[in-house]
């Protein structure tokens, strides 16, 4: 049998050789170790060439390596009349780079309150993403959008806001960072198997059960203080209960990708893999 979720990192693994390189270079070297998803870094901005997207799609299907793409940081759907152009710029090319490139799910930032009352916030930012998503219809690019769920109580981004997006519109699920969401509070809490239970119970009930079986998760220990997340860390030295989460997302029968954020990455992705196997019962098939 093949395992309900696939894993890999967030960026290229540290271990990608520097020949190929590059994107290309970071699936092969993933498929080697035995991850089979990766996420694009496209974090500082979106520069590849059409040509470039065709040569990692044809690696990603030749290797089967299931393709996401993280969107450049500087994204804001509460960003003010001047600077929203070119936060959506942003996120409309990671899109449509990000589909010729054959990747299906793009994660993004969604921004900040700017001390705003969040239920507000939403209604400047649920038309502006479902604009995005009008256009990238039009033009075929047929990739799930991703408002990932932030670790700073300041940040657009809560699990609530999440979903209310993706309730809102096609094409638009959350990204579901349970570090983040483990952070976000402050004080430690977001970390048991009946938290994390009620949230995946939430998410069903809201999104759909299908939904359940598509989730797009980032992982990694995290440091985190009053305002929520300082930094991510490697799992052995965090507080994290990966394994109470894991059971409840075994429980729900939940399925999709895992990308590991912790600063030793494919090692950790692969004690990622290595932990769900014992928490759901399921082998690879080799």
């Amino acid at each position: 049998m093949t395992l309900s979720f696939k894993f890999g990192t967030v960026g290229s693994p540290t271990g990608t050789p520097k020949k190929p390189g590059g994107s290309v270079g970071a699936i092969e070297f993933s498929k080697s170790i035995g991850l089979d998803t990766l996420e694009l870094g496209w974090v500082q901005s979106v520069r590849v060439t059409e040509a470039t997207c065709t040569l990692i799609k044809s690696a990603s299907e030749e290797h089967g390596v299931a393709l996401s793409v993280h969107a450049p940081y500087f994204i804001n759907l509460n960003a003010n009349d001047d600077e929203w152009p070119k936060s959506r710029k942003r996120l409309m090319d990671a899109a449509h780079y990000g589909c010729l490139a054959g990747a299906t799910d793009i994660i993004f930032h969604p921004g900040s309150y700017f001390l705003n009352d969040p239920i507000e916030v939403l209604k400047i930012a649920i038309p502006r993403l479902q604009g995005c998503v009008d256009e990238l219809k039009k033009n075929g690019d047929h990739v799930t959008i991703r408002p990932e769920t932030m670790g700073k109580s300041a940040m657009l981004g809560s699990f609530e806001d999440a979903v209310a997006m993706s309730k809102a519109m096609d094409m638009v699920q959350p990204c579901l960072d349970f570090a983040h969401l483990h952070a976000r509070p402050g004080d430690g809490t977001m970390n048991t198997y009946d938290e994390w239970s009620r949230l995946l119970e939430i998410y069903g009930k809201e999104l759909g059960s299908k939904a359940l079986k598509r989730l797009h998760i980032h992982l990694s220990g995290i440091e985190y203080g009053p305002k929520g997340e300082k930094n991510h860390l490697p799992l052995a030295e965090a507080d994290l209960n990966m394994k109470a989460l894991f059971k409840a997302l075994n429980e729900f029968g939940c399925a999709g990708r895992i990308m590991c954020e912790s600063p030793i990455m494919e090692e950790d992705a692969l004690n990622m893999k290595k932990a769900w196997m014992k928490a759901s019962g399921e082998k690879e098939k080799k």
